[in-house]
């Protein structure tokens, strides 16, 4: 009887959380949301009830494992799910992340840091397992997906337009689901690589979620992720000559991985571009696929529909990623998105930059401001406007008023590689090229001056801005980075 009544309660409050995204020229919806909605056909499994776990901030727990969907016809895709909640009363919504491992998800969590902290304000926490299937036990159903998918072209059938987002959203389900343990409240969720791509998709479809984190993963449509011909033979373009240069200059080089790179231009991840072509697909059908698909999976197409949401983002997509590898383009075309640029940085990129920040605590900052009233809200994103002066390049990095910054750093690159390109991820920001700016209080903004290289025929730059935020009388430094900018300094 108490389940029925919980499946009663969820389908009661359906109307106001489905946000479908409108599907194009009479195509499926991706995510049905009413169906991701229905606690009922969870099919949940208790691997560990609900039990007082000891700390510092004493806990509630529960283990569940449960039914995402078919990623296949007759084959489901399940995921185990945690539930934490402070003991002695219901969490008001939770934090909601799918970075976990499967043999450590098992285990009883001991939260700390910022998790500790919303526990203790009254915040539940929620895990799940956003990894390939192979680590949860499902290897051939995701090798049955990918082949299907490639045959068909049906995002229904992929792992990262359909499987990861929506095990999210089950992951919400299940645990709204827990009457007795949550109330309704707010739903951020955060995360790297497929663990920031897979949030944007579901915060797009599901309207319990209020915040998105995202680090290293798609924001925006790029012409290359749209599949964009020529795009993509500038792209390839590019590469030959980048690789020619090595050569010629000869440093170690593999030409094939550098040509043939598994995520660079992919639309939402890998590139599935070679399979789909050998599967008999044309470049139109990956070109209507990616069409189909941006207004399912690309944040930055929603942004006003997001504001109204009330929806707080933040994005860290890294200077040097293979998987956000757009940030020219997006700096121009998304100037308002709130992004923080950490110098040098993506997937595998581990050489920390000698004056890249120390101090940033970005996700905790916005954690808590987000859960918690009194906390200073973050630097909002800045203006930046730009003059060539002879053989100077003037910067003035503007904030709104109000929004205050503490400091100003920039860096600077010339003749970078494009978006998507080898020498795009492989060349990092020289160690020399970086300055402090100049505050100026009456115009609340940060200018400098950058000598231009002789022959240079474009440079691109980003700065990054401080903000100290307090909670409980503790300091968090939160960034904020100025639109990755390039400039054409009108030379060959």
């Amino acid at each position: 009887m108490k389940s029925l009544l919980r499946v009663m309660i969820v389908f009661a409050c359906l109307g106001p959380h489905l946000h479908c995204v409108p599907s194009v020229h009479g195509e499926a919806p991706l995510l049905r949301m009413r169906e991701l909605l229905d606690a009922g056909s969870l099919d949940e499994k208790v691997l560990s009830d609900w039990h007082t776990v000891p700390g510092d901030v004493p806990t509630r727990q529960k283990l569940v494992s449960i039914r995402v969907g078919e990623l296949v016809p007759g084959r489901e895709y399940r995921v185990p799910v945690r539930m934490i909640v402070p003991v002695g009363r219901k969490a008001s919504g939770f934090h909601l992340t799918g970075g976990h491992r499967p043999a450590s998800i098992q285990r009883d969590a001991r939260p700390r840091g910022v998790d500790r902290e919303l526990l203790r304000g009254g915040v539940g926490l929620v895990f799940t397992v956003v990894q390939e299937l192979g680590s949860v036990g499902q290897a051939e159903l995701g090798q049955a997906a990918f082949r299907r998918f490639i045959k068909t072209l049906d995002p229904r059938h992929s792992v990262q337009y359909w499987g990861w987002p929506a095990a999210l959203i089950r992951a919400v389900t299940a645990a709204y689901a827990e009457t007795e343990h949550f109330e309704p409240g707010k739903v951020a969720v955060t995360g790297a690589s497929k663990n920031g791509a897979s949030p944007s998709v579901a915060l797009l479809h599901d309207r319990r979620m209020t915040a998105l984190h995202s680090s290293v993963a798609p924001i925006w449509d790029s012409p290359l992720r749209l599949c964009d011909r020529t795009a993509w033979k500038n792209l390839q373009a590019a590469n030959q000559r980048y690789v020619r240069g090595l050569q010629a200059a000869n440093r170690r080089v593999n030409p094939r991985r550098l040509l043939n790179h598994r995520f660079l231009g992919g639309t939402f991840g890998p590139v599935y571009n070679s399979q789909a072509l050998a599967a008999g697909h044309n470049w139109d059908d990956l070109r209507r696929l990616a069409h189909r698909m941006k207004d399912h999976v690309f944040v930055a197409r929603h942004l006003k529909t997001l504001a109204s949401r009330n929806v707080d983002l933040c994005f860290h997509p890294g200077t040097h990623d293979f998987v956000a590898f757009d940030m020219a383009w997006g700096g121009r075309h998304h100037p308002g998105i709130p992004i923080y640029l950490r110098i040098n940085s993506g997937h595998g990129k581990s050489r920390r930059h000698p004056n890249a920040e120390t101090d940033e605590q970005n996700k905790p900052a916005f954690l808590l401001r987000h859960f918690f009233k009194g906390v200073a809200a973050p630097l909002t994103p800045p203006s930046v406007t730009t003059r060539v002066d002879g053989q100077r390049l003037l910067v003035t990095v503007t904030f709104e008023p109000g929004s205050v910054s503490e400091s100003g750093r920039i860096w600077w690159m010339f003749d970078r590689g494009p978006d998507g390109s080898a020498a795009y991820i492989n060349e990092l920001f020289p160690s020399d090229q970086w300055k402090d700016m100049t505050g100026d209080s009456k115009t609340n903004s940060w200018s400098t001056t950058i000598p231009i290289e002789t022959g240079a025929s474009h440079i691109d730059f980003f700065s990054n801005h401080r903000k100290t935020v307090t909670y409980r009388s503790v300091n968090y430094s939160s960034y904020r980075s100025s639109p990755y900018t390039r400039v054409s300094l009108g030379r060959n």
